[in-house]
């Protein structure tokens, strides 16, 4: 009789195991979720990011709270997240495309392919180039002609090493048939503030510059769009220079590995809702950021081009890794 005993109990407690695992997707979420942005608090990709965190928490039905994590180019907050967190649903990141791109370029310890849940695809950036409004580069055909004349003398500041902006900047250069010297830092309000201090020559950032453009601090040599925005109807994109070059870096939201895919559906549901809200909208329009909406396949399907994609590109550019 004790061993039937026993083995009811056994019984009873796997039948319980396999009722409570869909439990957890099912209750989820039943805590705060955090939403890593791997750059500096006040920057463009913080706010719209925090506009968006906060429309997504409500339709989710917990607080989405942004955890600022920057550095190594918008890379540490997720690399940090793939190696360290649960797979529980309770700590996700803003993916920008340096996580594709930096392990072309060196040793790292993600693989981007393998290492993150991908859950929804957000939105993009309105890059530009900055000088200051005092500066004699008045245009960047300015520009161009001082770099011949002064090679390497003319230096840009970016948010990180192999961030789109310092990328971009590199193609433009080689394009122009000039060499730039590039000055990283960590994120928008440094990129501002070695520009405006006179530091560095240039600023190439998404519009976090935008106040002080405005403010007639900064003077906006181009954009990176395919049209020109409706905010700075007078500045030239790449392409009207010559470049034939549409740079906008769009990013998503990830998780680590492993994630249910109904914990998965869940949170694509609610960002989805959050980039359809009209306030969200018009916190994405005030930093010239445009909603570029994929579905959890869809971006999966994504990233892999995006990483062939990036790969040409620093090749071409002499900066894949050797080994």
């Amino acid at each position: 009789m004790l061993g039937w005993t026993k083995l009811a109990q056994y019984i009873l407690a796997v039948a319980m195991t396999s009722i409570a695992a869909p439990a957890g997707a099912q209750d989820y979420p039943v805590k705060p979720i955090t939403l890593i942005v791997p750059w500096p608090a006040g920057g463009a990709t913080d706010i719209s990011m925090r506009a968006i965190a906060e429309v997504a928490g409500k339709h989710i039905g917990q607080p989405i709270v942004v955890d600022n994590k920057a550095g190594g180019g918008g890379t540490v907050g997720p690399a940090t997240m793939a190696a360290t967190a649960k797979p529980d649903g309770y700590t996700i990141a803003q993916i920008p495309i340096t996580v594709f791109r930096l392990p072309l370029m060196q040793k790292t310890t993600w693989d981007a392919q393998k290492d993150f849940t991908y859950i929804v695809h957000l939105t993009g950036y309105t890059f530009g180039v900055t000088s200051n409004a005092d500066s004699p580069h008045k245009s960047w055909a300015d520009v161009v002609t001082y770099a011949k004349q002064n090679p390497g003398k003319v230096t840009y500041a970016t948010p990180g090493a192999g961030t789109s902006l310092h990328i971009g900047m590199e193609q433009i250069a080689a394009r122009a048939g000039i060499k730039l010297t590039h000055v990283p830092f960590k994120g928008g309000a440094e990129t501002n503030a070695a520009v405006l201090g006179g530091h560095t020559t240039l600023q190439a950032d998404s519009s976090g510059w935008k106040p002080l453009v405005e403010a007639g601090k900064l003077r906006l040599l181009m954009i990176w769009t395919a049209q020109r925005s409706k905010n700075y109807p007078d500045t030239p994109t790449l392409q009207e220079l010559g470049y034939p070059l549409v740079l906008d870096s769009p990013f998503g939201v990830a998780g680590p590995k492993g994630m249910d895919p109904k914990i998965v559906a869940k949170l694509h549901d609610a960002f989805k809702k959050a980039i359809d809200d009209p306030a969200v909208q018009d916190t994405l329009a005030k930093y010239d950021m445009v909603v570029n909406y994929k579905s959890t396949e869809e971006y999966r399907k994504h990233v892999g081009e995006t990483i062939e994609a990036e790969r040409k590109i620093i090749t071409d550019l002499g900066l894949a890794r050797t080994n």
